[in-house]
């Protein structure tokens, strides 16, 4: 393959790249403020379901694994 036929497809690509891209961002919006609160809501409840179980694990692993 010769420079200039590596060269039209990383034109091509890029190309193709820019249009998805404008295709996704027309198919995008912006969230209403409920549904904000619930992407909050759901995301923080998912943070604080995590950090438990890796409290309750660290907390497990001290105390069995103490001497």
């Amino acid at each position: 393959m010769s420079f200039g036929e590596k060269l039209k497809l990383v034109g091509i690509k890029s190309k193709t790249f820019i249009v998805e891209c404008k295709r996704v961002f027309h198919a995008t919006k912006k969230p209403g403020k409920q549904e904000f609160l619930v992407i909050v809501k759901v995301a923080g409840f998912g943070m604080i379901a995590i950090g438990a179980i890796g409290f309750v694990l660290q907390t497990g692993k001290q105390i069995l694994f103490k001497g």
